[in-house]
């Protein structure tokens, strides 16, 4: 299984926001290009790679900075002049689902929580949103400015991107999130809450409809896309793991992000 930055779908929407993708050996490389400064690039969750090749993009694209986020510690990076971040760019824990259980499994293996809310909001109506603006307007209207939304050519480009696999799910105004799916594995991508549907515990019930739509669609692994980890701590994660948890699954951890600069790429066009 490959990781959704992997993918073709993925590559697609990152070319469409503005990244320059290259797809060698199997492997995507992200480039951006910044004003003045010459460009980064970018290798998420690869299941191998060629630091030499990443090295000749880097030079290629006068890349000033060259960020790899590995699977595993095998490609071992600091061998080659990378260094350990403290501050990650992707989730460096994260808890998996196995979705080759029985439908009454996956809902006996929830915690009591997590089934009370379901229960409770039973006859809550959920809503697929084909309309990616009207989508972005309810997700504004219950965060107001206190978080980040994308764009909205960013989220149009996300849906074109993965089509039939993308799903983008409301609870009235009170709570949303956009669920994708690559290969086996479908993922929580994005979430919101208000006050109110955090008080009505809306967002267990669209993770368990997102769960049943990944099931439904043939995904193998449920992906929720970051829990806290305390080699990285960041305590504004520690709620939203404590929800994610009550669906049960695996912890899968990651080695962390890996940086290097490369200075030579950028001076020469300044002499």
């Amino acid at each position: 299984m490959i990781d959704i930055r992997q993918s073709p779908e993925y590559a697609h929407y990152l070319s469409q926001i503005g990244w320059t993708v290259k797809r060698i050996n199997g492997i995507n490389y992200f480039i951006k290009r910044l004003p003045l400064i010459g460009s980064i690039l970018k290798i998420q969750r690869p299941k191998h790679l060629d630091t030499q090749i990443a090295w000749r993009l880097g030079k290629k694209y006068t890349a000033f900075q060259i960020i790899i986020e590995p699977t595993t510690e095998c490609l071992r990076l600091t061998d080659h002049d990378y260094k350990l971040s403290k501050s990650p760019f992707l989730p460096t824990r994260t808890l998996q689902l196995d979705l080759t259980f029985s439908r009454q499994k996956l809902l006996k293996n929830l915690k009591k929580d997590a089934r009370f809310a379901i229960r409770r909001t039973t006859n809550y109506e959920l809503r697929i949103m084909k309309n990616v603006q009207q989508f972005r307007e309810t997700w504004k209207k219950a965060v107001g400015l206190k978080r980040y939304i994308p764009p909205l050519p960013h989220l149009i480009a996300l849906k074109k991107s993965f089509g039939n696999n993308c799903l983008f799910l409301t609870a009235g105004d009170q709570a949303g999130a956009i669920f994708l799916k690559s290969d086996e594995v479908a993922y929580y991508w994005q979430a919101f809450t208000n006050k109110k549907g955090r008080k009505l515990q809306l967002q267990y019930k669209i993770v368990w409809q997102g769960i049943l739509w990944a099931k439904k669609k043939g995904a193998k692994i449920f992906d929720f896309e970051g829990i806290f980890d305390p080699r990285f701590p960041n305590k504004s994660w520690l709620g939203f793991t404590h929800f994610k948890k009550s669906f049960g699954g695996k912890e899968v951890n990651f080695p962390g992000c890996y940086t290097k600069l490369c200075l030579d790429n950028i001076f020469p066009r300044f002499r």
